[in-house]
């Protein structure tokens, strides 16, 4: 089996070095086996334990929930409908993150255009609205 240093890891999987430790340390990785020299070996496999947990994370999924998903990767017991479960939870928590989004970006709309700006910051609409304010 071939074995790699933590830079060849990192940059076969697309992540920094310190991306490779942070995720040992959360437990998302195995420490690996060190040579006499001390230098980490790692094996091939750990390349692919990264490149899933970076596309995870690329679609929104937190370490916790990356956790989750790669136990059910190796439960033998689990199915195909409880990564589907996963996955429909994090959109439902995908589109309520939208509507706040949407619902901040109306009421800072709202903000800007109640703001002529010119004037004294003393008399901004938007500070006037954030020290929760009434214009009088």
């Amino acid at each position: 089996m071939k074995t790699f240093t933590i830079g060849q890891v990192a940059r076969e999987a697309g992540v920094g070095v310190e991306t490779v430790r942070f995720y040992e340390r959360q437990g998302l990785i195995e420490e690996p086996s060190r040579r006499a020299s001390g230098y980490r070996q790692f094996d091939e496999g750990v390349v692919d334990r990264l490149r899933f947990i970076r596309e995870a994370k690329e679609l929104g999924f937190t370490l916790n929930e990356i956790k989750e998903l790669l136990s059910l990767k190796v439960d033998s017991s689990s199915s195909c409908a409880d990564v589907k479960g996963r996955a429909e939870a994090k959109i439902a928590d995908i589109e309520e993150k939208i509507r706040t989004l949407q619902r901040m970006k109306r009421a800072l709309v709202k903000l800007t255009k109640a703001c002529k700006g010119d004037g004294p910051t003393s008399e901004c609409p938007i500070l006037e609205s954030l020290d929760g304010k009434k214009k009088s």
